[in-house]
């Protein structure tokens, strides 16, 4: 019962971080109908942005918005330079020249950071455990990303859903001559929704910093992911980018604690620690394709 609490709430964790990065993936591939495979670099930026200026001040406090902003002016520099010319351009063009600039960032960063992997620390002030039932303490830093996911989803629905941005985002997904032809300009909103989307892939990195090392290539290892993510929530959809995270990453947590557990009962060890790996890789793709059975569009698919 304990490794099932303790997992759930890591599966929580990672699910409402994966939400971080999902949401923007979503915003820029289901409003801007644009693949961006560099968002997963936008991701690791974050990351670097933060621990290097932990490093050099001492304080995550002060890394997490200087990471924020650091992020959402590549974003918007990528928008302006490259992502502007995509627009309209057919699928296959989108992804080459995303693939390329994943080359560019990670050049770029082992220029400026070099190839060791950074560590960030846990703040002193999120040190410590919190015992949620009895005899089961758990992370406080962990808890405080659960908590700022959460705030984040309320967040997002509430600027796509109750305001005037968010009803010109809908509008332009949806119906994006008509808005031009109302005086609006599209280019405009499309910049803001790519700078928003870097500053929550920005903001996923630099969390995640404390847990996990900062390193090269780190990007490209929760973008398939976060895909995975899109995919079964349905494109263009904050609310399946939440739905979608919480399923992928509780069948991913859940899938690498258990899997293990349940062949040791059948084989030996060695054996049942390698075929329960297999297996919990392999978990979010099969329920992917479970989910694209059912609803080939995904479990919430965007009006568009």
């Amino acid at each position: 019962m304990q490794l099932f609490f303790e997992q759930s709430l890591n599966g929580l964790q990672f699910s409402l971080t994966l939400f971080l990065l999902a949401a923007g993936l979503t915003l820029v591939f289901g409003i801007m109908d644009v693949i961006n495979l560099a968002h997963g670099s936008l991701y690791m930026v974050g990351a670097y942005a933060g621990a290097l200026v932990a490093q050099r001040f001492g304080s995550f406090w002060i890394a997490l918005p200087a990471a924020l902003i650091v992020t959402a002016l590549v974003g918007m520099l990528l928008e302006r330079v490259i992502m502007r010319h995509l627009y309209g351009r057919d699928h296959l063009a989108q992804v080459l020249a995303t693939f390329g600039l994943i080359l560019f960032f990670n050049g770029f960063v082992t220029w400026v950071a070099g190839r060791s992997p950074l560590l960030m620390d846990i703040p002193p002030q999120l040190g410590g455990y919190i015992e949620i039932i009895p005899g089961v303490p758990y992370p406080m830093y962990r808890l405080m990303i659960i908590v700022l996911g959460i705030a984040v989803a309320l967040g997002l629905w509430w600027l796509v859903a109750a305001t005037r941005i968010g009803m010109l985002i809908r509008a332009s997904s949806e119906r994006r001559e008509i808005v031009s032809a109302l005086g609006m300009d599209v280019t405009k909103i499309f910049a803001l929704v790519f700078a928003l989307g870097a500053i929550l892939a920005g903001l996923a990195g630099v969390v995640i910093g404390p847990i996990r090392s900062v390193q090269i290539g780190m990007g490209e290892q929760v973008l398939i992911t976060a895909f995975v993510v899109i995919v079964v929530g349905g494109i263009g959809s904050i609310r399946g980018a939440f739905i979608g995270s919480l399923l992928i990453g509780m069948c991913d947590t859940l899938g690498r604690a258990y899997a293990p557990l349940f062949f040791k009962t059948q084989f030996s060890g060695q054996v049942a620690d390698g075929l329960g790996a297999t297996t919990a890789s392999f978990l979010i793709y099969l329920l992917m394709a479970l989910v694209l059975i059912v609803r080939p569009r995904g479990l919430f698919p965007s009006g568009r």
